[in-house]
């Protein structure tokens, strides 16, 4: 099966690499392969065609949503633009979306990500599905919820993922006791779901808004690292202008893209 998607202004490989998702893998003609929870698909682009490809589906159409191409980002792009900074940046690198990715994976993967570069992140979510998700054929779908909080720490210890171990088994628990319910998270003040978050061990700000941007899709959220205060310090002193607060998330990417492209995250 395979589906072709029409879509201006939009970098497949920019928004797969921009450190919102882990599980991919690019192929040496340039095409990526995508798994995300039971599936797994082939995406590749040439120009202004997206094209996604499956073994295992019939219908496709869910790939336009969850890459984001459903979304407007035109006419979000001219709101951010309002600022003159902004307006540069999105000329030079406005083409990423922000994913719409299941809340539980990417809580559990953005836990892993934790003082970790993005190959020992996938490393470490891949061991993690072969271990304990299900077997699809030719690959392992991402362990769920209720797998996971029958875990202890020693079960985890293949996976290298050290300290982090307690942190994925008990985000498993607090969300099968009702504590992450994803609708309230989704819909509740971004502050309340972000204390929601917290509650769970291991998670601080960065974690949890990570989650609410790309698990939760609260384009409100902000994620802060050491290299996006780096970058804000640099292009935007006086803090995120206001045009861009609903949408802020979105203008995250592009200044962390920016940044790293202008070399201004020489550690990165």
């Amino acid at each position: 099966m395979e589906k072709i998607f029409n879509v201006n202004g939009f970098s497949l490989s920019d928004t797969l690499k921009c450190g919102q998702f882990f599980r991919f893998h690019e192929n040496t003609d340039g095409s990526f392969t995508v798994t995300v929870e039971d599936r797994r698909i082939k995406l590749s682009q040439s120009g202004s065609k997206v094209l996604a490809e499956s073994s295992y589906e019939n219908d496709l159409s869910w790939v336009n949503s969850y890459l984001g191409l459903d979304e407007d980002y035109e006419s979000i792009n001219r709101i951010l633009s309002q600022d003159s900074t902004l307006s540069e940046i999105i000329s030079s690198c406005g083409c990423i979306r922000i994913m719409k990715q299941p809340f539980w994976e990417t809580l559990e993967s953005f836990i892993i990500s934790q003082n970790n570069n993005i190959p020992r992140i996938q490393g470490i979510i891949e061991r993690f599905c072969e271990k304990f998700g299900r077997d699809m054929g030719e690959f392992h779908a991402f362990p769920s919820p209720d797998v996971v909080a029958s875990l202890t720490p020693d079960d985890l210890s293949d996976l290298r993922c050290g300290y982090r171990s307690p942190y994925l088994i008990d985000a498993a628990q607090k969300y099968l006791e009702g504590v992450l319910d994803e609708t309230s998270l989704r819909t509740l003040p971004l502050e309340e779901s972000r204390n929601i978050l917290l509650k769970v061990k291991g998670v601080g700000p960065k974690v949890a808004d990570c989650t609410l941007l790309f698990g939760l899709y609260r384009l409100e959220a902000f994620p802060k690292d050491v290299w996006i205060k780096r970058a804000m310090a640099s292009l935007f002193p006086e803090g995120l202008p206001e045009c861009a607060s609903e949408y802020a998330g979105i203008a995250q990417q592009y200044i962390f893209h920016y940044a790293r492209n202008m070399g201004m995250l020489k550690d990165k």
